[in-house]
């Protein structure tokens, strides 16, 4: 239950696709890179991570970039997190003595088990449309010059 600038920043990086793909034209990961303030190296280990689950596909060329796999409104910000941040678990136990000797009987892990659940479910009952109508209403700031 940790979420890591991987999903927060990939989930930036798919909604400045959804945001600023026009018919389904490439976004260049130079332009979102930008747009949103971030390395674009860090950038692109996001998005082969997200084109090896299936969710952003490149064409590469001068009019090339990153398109999304799939309708803004199937692409869940728990999915998201779970991909680019791993497990959906607080805790790594799993009643298994050989991890936890306390596991069977930790009274935590249940509210800990609990919590992640939770927090999951928010971020599932959110899609990346969601955000995009939030985009569009509140618009950012463009970032200044450093």
């Amino acid at each position: 239950m940790k979420l890591t600038t991987r999903s927060r920043y990939g989930t930036r990086l798919l909604l400045d696709i959804a945001l600023h793909s026009i018919e389904d034209a490439p976004v260049p990961s130079k332009d979102t890179a930008e747009r949103e303030g971030l390395s674009l190296k860090y950038l692109e280990k996001l998005i082969k991570m997200l084109k090896q689950e299936g969710y952003v596909k490149g064409k590469r060329g001068p009019n090339g970039g990153n398109v999304l796999t799939r309708e803004p409104a199937d692409i869940s910000i728990g999915e998201v997190a779970r991909i680019l941040d791993g497990e959906d678990q607080v805790l790594e136990c799993d009643c298994d003595p050989s991890t936890c000797t306390r596991a069977a009987v930790c009274l935590k892990r249940s509210i800990w088990d609990d919590a992640s659940m939770a927090m999951y479910k928010m971020l599932d009952s959110y899609s990346l449309a969601d955000l995009m109508k939030d985009a569009r209403l509140c618009p950012q700031k463009p970032l200044a010059d450093d």
